[in-house]
């Protein structure tokens, strides 16, 4: 896979609007506190622990936990993805959020802002799939039943196509120039089966799904096919519908476009020079770094040598 450059003026901040990695962050977080004070709740109206526990699980996280069980999933659906957001113990969120924020942020700055959400999505959804397939299918797998719960396999997701799409990226620079994104993922992945390996087969390949179609996902992106481009269309969709105004206060692009041909490509001029650099941040703000053309990167390194 082709190594995506580093040194760029614009990366999509955490507060920035409609942030992709800040939205997921923020819906694993709100879900975890609501389990945390409904069993908070439980502790407090049942006399022994054990009772509470049990009827905390039985009322509360077996509907949103994806179930082994086939037949229990067939009465459940939604479970497909809410098991991707949900958490329970606080030191798997707090590993899944340390991940996520990592691997995530480092893809959407390569990639731009409507990439991470759908490879989460199909992360997720790889995962239950052949999570319910080996329960079900393959023998000795279903031992325990445990249900899967958590956004492990969709961070695995994330973790494999970022190093996918640039496994020469480097963190820490100070540390020696920087560690490839390659070896802490090669960490991270052994950690994360480490941990699911005391539990039953089937949570090991769910985990090794998530990452196969993390992957294939940016395999295919790198190839020009977005695999998550209906995902965008369905929520700009939905967007519209719920915010009409917005859909008529967008300009069109042909209209923002202003070039003088009869200047030099990269003679400085505040008006003009400034806006073309304006659509470019956007444009990798969208689409990412990787979709600019050799001449549009040429600009932009001649923007930055002129401290545009």
């Amino acid at each position: 896979m082709g190594v995506i450059q580093q040194n760029r003026r614009n990366p999509i901040l955490l507060g920035q609007d409609n942030n992709a990695l800040t939205w997921l962050l923020i819906i694993n977080a709100v879900i975890f506190i609501i389990l945390g004070f409904i069993n908070i709740v439980y502790r407090l109206g049942y006399d022994g622990h054990m009772e509470a526990v049990e009827n905390f699980h039985i009322q509360i996280t077996d509907w949103i936990s994806l179930p082994a069980s086939a037949e229990k999933l067939a009465g459940r659906p939604w479970t497909v993805l809410t098991y991707m957001f949900s958490h329970e113990d606080v030191w798997e969120m707090i590993g899944t959020v340390l991940w996520l924020w990592g691997f995530g942020y480092i893809f959407q700055d390569l990639t731009g802002n409507t990439k991470l959400f759908p490879v989460y999505i199909y992360g997720g959804l790889a995962g239950a799939i052949f999570f319910t397939i080996a329960s079900n299918l393959i023998p000795g797998m279903n031992v325990g039943a445990l249900p899967l719960m958590g956004g492990s396999v969709a961070v695995m997701a994330v973790a494999i196509a970022t190093t996918t799409v640039a496994p020469k990226y480097k963190i820490f620079p100070m540390i020696n120039g920087g560690i490839p994104v390659w070896i802490i993922t090669i960490v991270f992945v052994a950690i994360d089966l480490a941990f699911v390996a005391r539990s039953n087969g089937s949570l090991i390949i769910a985990h090794l799904a998530g990452g196969l179609i993390g992957f294939i996902f940016a395999f295919q992106m790198e190839r020009g096919n977005d695999m998550g481009a209906w995902m965008n269309s369905l929520y700009n969709w939905a967007n519209d519908l719920f915010n009409p105004e917005k859909k008529y206060r967008r300009k069109p692009v042909a209209q923002q476009r202003f070039y003088k041909v009869s200047r030099k490509p990269f003679e400085k001029t505040p008006r003009i020079t400034q806006q073309k650099l304006d659509e470019l941040l956007d444009k990798i703000n969208q689409e990412g770094y990787a979709s600019l053309s050799e001449e549009e990167k040429e600009f932009l390194k001649k923007a930055s040598q002129e401290d545009i």
